[in-house]
């Protein structure tokens, strides 16, 4: 019998100003979370393009979430607004597709929430752990090609945080 418990594999789109302040605080305040999340910084919520999202859950995301600063806190005003109307057509579009809807969330979270944020990241890990490997035929193998693949979105958002809003 095979013991071995399914990992998935999370990512984490963060804005700058809130939410990955946030995970920032989690870490410093000592506050483990699941490590299966991996954070890509943006300058806000509102630079997520939808495409980024499919493109991690075709390159083997099980999971992805949006986290940003709370609506009518934003640090460009109003962009997190454009943010939840995208969440909320993408979370439609990935449906379609068929993608369990507990594989894609939207997170608010301030810089002074890291608590929040981490219980919100383990929850999202247990909820994908109970659903299992995403199985979305259009998948590549896994392996060495995912994680170059997952490496080279890192440096891409490093890009995207320099660009303004």
């Amino acid at each position: 019998m095979n013991d071995v418990r399914f990992e998935p594999k999370i990512i984490g789109f963060l804005c700058n100003w809130c939410s990955y302040r946030a995970a920032d605080l989690a870490g410093t305040s000592r506050r483990l979370y699941a490590p299966n999340a991996r954070m890509i910084r943006l300058m806000c919520s509102g630079r997520v393009d939808p495409t980024f999202v499919l493109k991690a859950f075709s390159l083997g995301a099980d999971g992805v979430f949006v986290a940003g600063c709370h609506p009518g806190e934003c640090h460009y005003v109003e962009q997190n607004y454009k943010t939840m109307r995208r969440f909320i057509l993408l979370r439609y579009t990935l449906e379609q597709l068929g993608i369990e809807p507990q594989r894609f969330r939207l997170i608010w979270a301030s810089a002074a929430e890291g608590q929040q944020l981490a219980a919100a990241i383990d929850e999202m890990v247990e909820q994908v752990r109970e659903l299992g490997p995403l199985d979305w035929p259009e998948l590549p193998v896994g392996g060495d090609a995912y994680e170059e693949a997952l490496e080279g979105m890192a440096q891409e958002s490093e890009e995207w945080v320099e660009a303004p809003v």
